[in-house]
């Protein structure tokens, strides 16, 4: 091992040139641990050197193996150059196991050398030898310069590899790189800089608040008086008017009584918020706002906005653009700019909510449902975008206030987003169908209204409005029949209440089931519970049934033979076998009907 191999650590290392450079490079290149685990390092070299009594200068075997050690301390502890840390400490150690075998090499030489000039006889021998060891040992020197070089030039590398995060050490070799480096900090240090000139102190903020607060509560004592002065204004008005018209029509009565008839007017008469703002056009016509003050004013009122959002205000900014005049700010394109902030990272940068708030989306929805005026409603595309972001973030309690309020505007596409919902969330389900039915049912569409009930388990509550709907058709009891799968309800609609009608008939609704692959169970299932009650349960049903025909009752029968259901084939068809002749199929004389013909 060479002198400069095993010295040359140290000098890079504790030498104070390389510590003034090294303290020179920025802070925000070397962390405060990273200073801390280096400066550990150093005092670990100088306290194994003094333990070991290592020689300050020249080769020394102690010396290189506390530089291994420490070496081994950086590679552990680095991320992103630890395999290049590793290449080269193997090539390091490669080099140093060749230098020494090299020296061993020579020391042995040298003793043979030794050996051979003790003996006169072989001197001769003995010089050749020498002369070609002295050519052996210049060639070691000249390989061993080459590896101190090549290993010197690896050091640097790994050291400068350190200095410069984010480039490579081939970047970090081109000085057109490090410039463009070099231009990149400077930018962003510009840019922070320049936000940093722009922010004000917490102190300032909260002294601006107050003064706004303040600033509010003045002006709604200043509209409080205006209103009184309103008032008074319309009073007086109208005691002027009254003496106007007394003068004119030459004091028919005497003033007294005048006066009295008017204070009894007024006391009785009640003057209107809309009255005050009658007056007040007439009173401040000087004073009414052209049309460049109103776009001022506009104006102002969306700079105000966008201050409160950049400066992560959400909630205030929400309310802001809720009471935004004209609805200037009440529509999706509002909506998006809330939507775009991210939830809380912990911290709190620009375009990100404050840690635990509630999210911005949220807010801003809240502050809608809070501004909305009695009687009015959001837009549909508005009111479908809250439901969907409100259900997005869990805020089902939100979406279930603004429903049964009416403050959103029902459409179909917000009766399926709730639909979709609850399928999606079992827990959450009984409350989203209730929200949808009622959606459904203001949009006048009976059969979700009535297919919402089914799925809450709400058969008889679903049977009944399908009874006093007057919209639905049969083709709409089909349908609900076909997602719901409920033999209670087929049951229900199927069978006649008081003297009156089935809501759907017998005969229709197993046709229409058992051409189904996925309803034939269920039609099979109602026949098979007209069965079970009796052979004259059946006759009643298919007799009663008005809105069926014998060819329909026909084709049941047909349907339940091809699904291997001869029983209830055969039963059916018993039926229509004992009827002979033309007789009445219905006691209702209203929806009596004669059969067209025998089934032979």
């Amino acid at each position: 091992m060479s002198e400069k191999t095993t010295s040359e650590p140290q000098t890079s290392r504790s030498s104070p040139p390389r510590t003034e450079e090294r303290q020179s490079t920025p802070d925000i290149l070397i962390s405060e641990s990273d200073e801390r685990f280096f400066q550990s390092l150093y005092e670990f070299i100088e306290h194994e050197k003094q333990y070991l009594q290592c020689p300050a200068e020249g080769a020394d075997e102690l010396r290189y193996i506390i530089y291994r050690s420490t070496f081994n301390k950086v590679i552990t502890r680095a991320t992103a150059y630890k395999r290049l840390l590793m290449n080269i400490k193997a090539e390091y150690d490669d080099v140093i196991r060749a230098l020494k075998q090299r020296e061993d090499e020579t020391r042995a030489a040298q003793r043979a050398l030794a050996a051979a000039t003790s003996h006169p006889k072989s001197l001769s021998t003995c010089q050749r030898r020498a002369a070609m060891l002295r050519d052996r040992v210049s060639v070691l020197q000249r390989e061993t310069a080459e590896l101190k070089e090549e290993i010197k030039r690896q050091k640097s590398s790994k050291e400068q590899s350190t200095w410069i995060p984010g480039l490579t050490v081939a970047e970090s070799e081109d000085p057109e790189n490090l410039e463009r480096h070099l231009k990149h900090l400077e930018a962003q240090k510009a840019s922070l800089l320049d936000r940093k000139s722009h922010c004000v102190s917490l102190e300032v903020k909260a002294e601006l608040d107050a003064e706004l607060q303040a600033a509010e509560r003045h002006r709604d004592q200043m509209n409080a008086e205006n209103q009184r002065l309103r008032v008074l204004y319309q009073r007086l008005r109208f005691v002027f008017d009254c003496l106007s018209s007394w003068e004119e029509k030459e004091q028919q009565v005497s003033l007294e009584e005048l006066l009295g008839s008017t204070l009894e007017n007024i006391r009785q008469a009640s003057v209107t918020d809309d009255d005050g703002c009658s007056i007040d056009a007439e009173l401040f016509e000087d004073e009414e706002p052209t049309g460049v003050d109103e776009s001022k004013l506009l104006t102002d009122y969306l700079d105000r906005f966008i201050e409160l959002f950049d400066s992560a205000q959400y909630e205030d900014a929400a309310l802001h653009a809720a009471r935004s005049p004209r609805g200037v700010l009440r529509n999706l394109d509002t909506m998006q700019m809330f939507k775009g902030v991210q939830g809380p990272p912990g911290s709190a940068p620009p375009g990100s909510a404050p840690p635990g708030s509630a999210p911005p989306l949220l807010l801003f929805f809240r502050a809608l449902l809070l501004t909305v005026s009695a009687g009015d409603e959001l837009s549909a595309p508005l009111s479908l975008q809250m439901v969907v972001g409100s259900l997005q973030h869990d805020a089902l309690q939100l979406v279930s206030h603004a429903v049964t309020q009416k403050k959103l505007t029902f459409t179909e596409e917000l009766g399926d987003v709730l639909t979709e919902h609850a399928q999606k969330m079992p827990r959450e389900a009984d409350l989203c169908l209730a929200l949808a039915a009622v959606v459904y049912e203001a949009c006048g569409l009976d059969r979700k209204t009535a297919l919402s009930m089914c799925r809450r388990g709400l058969i008889h509550n679903a049977a009944e409005f399908m009874k006093h709907s007057r919209d639905l058709t049969a083709e709409d009891c089909i349908w609900v029949l076909c997602r719901s799968s409920s033999l209670s309800l087929l049951q229900l609609l199927t069978e006649p209440r008081r003297g009156s009608a089935a809501v759907l008939s017998a005969g229709v609704a197993c046709v229409s089931l058992l051409v189904v692959p996925q309803q034939q169970q269920l039609a099979l299932q109602l026949l098979d519970s007209f069965v079970s009650r009796g052979r004259g349960v059946l006759k009643q049903v298919i007799l009663e049934d008005s809105s069926s025909s014998v060819d329909i009752w026909t084709d049941v029968a047909s349907l339940c033979s091809e699904l291997n259901r001869s029983d209830l084939s055969q039963a059916v068809l018993s039926v229509l076998l004992d009827q002979s002749g033309t007789r009445v199929l219905t006691p209702d004389l209203e929806g009596a009907r004669l059969m067209e013909h025998v089934f032979l």
